[in-house]
Order: C-alpha cells, then structure tokens, then sequence
C-alpha cells in the first residue's frame, strides 16, 4: 500500500503572513537569524533560519491590521526554553541597546521558571518558544486547589505568562491584596507585592511603586522566602532597594 512507503520523517516549516518585509529582515537578522531566501517580486518570500528551525514569509493580506497583534503565529517546542530566552535579548541589547519590550517587535517578559515566551514580529504573528515537558494541562484562572492570596498569585501568573495580559494582572493582584492580604502569610504578601512593582514600571504607572515598596520592605521573610519572592517577577533588579533583610 502506499502509505507502508511513507517515512515518518515530516517536517513543516511556518509560513507567516508579512506586511513589512524590510523591517522583518532587519529584526530577524538582528537576533542571530540567517537569510535563506530573500524575495519581494514578482512576489514577496522571505525566509530565515536559527539553530534547528525555520520561519518563512509571505504576502499578507492588505485588509491585515499588525496593531491587533493577531496576524498569525506559530509554536516552537525546544528541550530548555531559557537560553533562547538569553541570547534573543542579548542580541537585542548588542543591536538596539535594549530589550524591546513594548510595541513591535518585541519579546515577552520570562520569569525563572516559566515554560514559555513570545517573540511578536513586525508584522503582528506570535512566535511562542514553548517547553516540551510544560503540563499538558493548565488551570487558566487560577488553580481551584489554592485559596486566598495564593489563588490570586497563580491566577496573575497565568495572565502573565500564558495569556500575556499585563494589565488583568495588574487588577488581579492589585484587588486580591486588598481582600486577602491581612490574611496571607508574609511570602505571599511578598510576592504579590514584588509583582505589582513590576508590573506598574510594565505598564509605566510607577506612582504606587514607593508604596508597595515600603510594604514590601516591612515585612520578615527568610532567605528561602526571599528567594521565592525574587523568582515571582522577571527582573529582580526592581526590588533591590525594596527587599527586606532575611530573618
């Protein structure tokens, strides 16, 4: 039969849509990525390649709006996500001066820990670089296990990380250490604390920082404690003038 001559041996390769092909040649080329192919007639065909993987385009559609953020995308499953996470924002500090962190393009925040990050190109597509061994199953609001503080705390990391949605993060911890603050033990207080901070100077809203940072710097944590608190955000550097000493 014709299917026992066929060798599971596939490969696809992404074909986004592109509505700025100069400035997508620029990015990509600014993140290590090699040229493959470079076309814009009689059509447009781009295509890259990075370590083991590819990424090609082609014409978008001109009724494609790259502000919406909703263009197209892809997902690239890799054994250790961190070290792309690394050298994409090293070589936009060689190349930029910064990591592009707002606008387009950009790169998603990654905290120590997390399974995933977003690159979004000039063109609006979503390249998710995703852990194979993340859990196959997530709870997208919060896990029902956990209570008070603690059900906010995963429920802002998931808004964080998975849906990218800085600002219900935002009112998610903002409100939830409001009710369930007093309660909490000091940890969790901590890290709730430690991620508004980060994400006011995300959002560039700092004018609470000095408040969450002074209650922040109250409170007794123990090295332990302090280390998971580090962990919670994707910059420690924000906290240093705000961390309590370690009891």
């Amino acid at each position: 039969m014709l299917e026992n001559r066929i060798q599971p041996n596939e490969s696809t390769v992404p074909l986004l849509p592109c509505v700025a092909p100069d400035e997508t040649l620029a990015f990509w080329r600014a993140l290590g990525f090699a040229v493959t192919w470079e076309q814009t007639k009689p059509y447009l065909y781009l295509a890259f390649r990075w370590s083991g993987f590819e990424l090609n385009y082609g014409r978008a559609a001109s009724s494609v709006d790259p502000s919406v953020e909703n263009t197209g995308g892809c997902l690239v499953m890799v054994d250790v996500v961190a070290p792309y996470h690394a050298a994409f924002t090293e070589a936009m500090r060689q190349t930029y001066g910064k990591v592009l962190s707002k606008g387009l393009p950009r790169i998603t925040r990654f905290r120590p820990g997390a399974s995933r990050f977003t690159i979004m190109d000039p063109s609006g597509n979503s390249i998710v670089f995703i852990q194979r061994d993340e859990p196959e199953t997530l709870e997208y609001g919060g896990a029902p296990a956990l209570k008070g503080l603690a059900r906010v705390l995963d429920n802002a990391r998931i808004l964080r990380e998975f849906k990218e949605d800085d600002r219900a993060a935002f009112r998610a911890l903002n409100s939830g250490l409001r009710r369930h603050g007093d309660a909490a033990p000091a940890v969790e207080q901590a890290m709730a604390l430690a991620m508004l901070i980060e994400l006011s100077t995300a959002l560039e809203e700092p004018q609470r920082v000095p408040e969450w940072g002074v209650r922040l710097r109250e409170l007794a944590l123990t090295v332990e404690e302090r280390h998971r608190v580090e962990s919670a955000v994707a910059d420690p550097t924000l906290l240093v003038v705000w961390m309590p000493s370690t009891t």
